[in-house]
């Protein structure tokens, strides 16, 4: 049994992408394709695409290079199911002077810094990505 699957996620795209793989096949949950999308979005990965071949699906992340180096250097989990880390939206951290970005849980569904800031709501700080 699982107790944090989206820090499994993380490690798995982080993991793949300094090993240079192309893809990276992670058990789907709304979540995850949430994540995902705005990974795509700011453009830490290509593409996602879910594959309906295990019970639950499995998602299939195609992952971004540049230059033979990957674009994501960075990936971290701030939020645990043990310690759960709650930002007001005047706490929003700015990642790496705006070049990263913090996925964002909250009530107007997931959401990156910015989009957060746009929308004016706080949540769940999941993750950082630079």
């Amino acid at each position: 049994m699982m107790t944090d699957p989206i820090a499994d996620m993380l490690t798995r795209l982080r993991n793949g992408s300094m090993a240079r793989h192309r893809w990276v096949e992670i058990p789907a949950s709304n979540q995850k394709i949430e994540i995902a999308r705005l990974l795509k979005e700011n453009h830490f990965i290509h593409d996602y695409k879910l594959v309906e071949r295990a019970p639950g699906g499995v998602l299939r992340n195609d992952l971004n290079h540049h230059e033979g180096q990957p674009v994501i250097r960075h990936l971290e989990r701030v939020s645990r199911p043990g310690r759960r880390h709650y930002v007001g939206v005047d706490e929003i951290p700015r990642v790496r002077n705006g070049l990263g970005m913090a996925i964002l849980s909250t009530p107007k569904g997931m959401l990156s810094d910015r989009g957060a800031r746009r929308e004016g709501v706080g949540g769940e700080l999941m993750a950082l990505v630079w």
